[in-house]
């Protein structure tokens, strides 16, 4: 009889052993899922590239757009060059998520786009000069947006993220462009020698920021 009851105290132990060990194990498994950082894959080249570019593009289109309001933030212009301005910041914005998200090295030249790009902004003096440096680097980024779209729609697997920004964005762009030329850009002096010049600065700025 005592070695029966021996036995079944044993087997109480072990059992009681068992159950405690096994919600041990549940909640390491637990703890261990959710600890697990989560780490995306690189990006591709070609999305490496757009981000960091698209970047340094949304950050100058800032700037600009801050330089011509500090010239002309009492002009009869200020409140469409304020609502330009504000989206040029959200696209900044979701350039700088993207950035974070991918992990993606921004462009040394970041420095340099910050001040050249509110420079140009406020040394264009007058409202028609302001709207004529607006139609001339939005048609720039609208070809540029437009020609990255081509790119990712001809890959294997086109980045849906991607696309939808980059069409949001370049149709906003398209608006800035309209802006300009209904308030007189092409009114202003020297107006296809001025957005020549612009457009062509901005082409570089955007090869180089490709790269660098």
């Amino acid at each position: 009889m005592f070695k029966i009851f021996k036995f079944r105290v044993i087997q109480i132990e072990l059992n009681v052993h068992k159950k405690s060990l096994h919600q041990k194990m549940l909640m390491t498994s637990h703890k261990t899922k959710e600890t697990k950082p989560n780490i995306q894959k690189r990006p591709s080249s070609l999305t490496d590239e757009i981000i960091r570019v698209d970047h340094a593009g949304e950050l100058g289109a800032d700037r600009i757009y801050a330089g011509q309001l500090a010239v002309l933030g009492n002009s009869p212009m200020s409140d469409k060059i304020s609502h330009m301005w504000e989206q040029e910041k959200c696209h900044r914005q979701q350039f700088e998520k993207l950035i974070r998200e991918h992990r993606v090295r921004p462009t040394v030249m970041t420095p340099i786009w910050n001040v050249a790009g509110f420079l140009l902004g406020a040394a264009l003096m007058g409202e028609k000069a302001a709207m004529a440096c607006t139609v001339a680097v939005e048609t720039t980024i609208v070809e540029h947006y437009n020609d990255q779209l081509r790119k990712i729609m001809e890959t294997d697997k086109p980045d849906k993220e991607l696309l939808k920004v980059i069409t949001k964005f370049r149709d906003e762009e398209q608006e800035h462009h309209d802006t300009g030329i209904e308030h007189g850009a092409e009114q202003a002096p020297f107006y296809e020698t001025m957005t020549t010049l612009i457009k062509y600065g901005c082409k570089a700025a955007i090869a180089i920021s490709k790269k660098i």
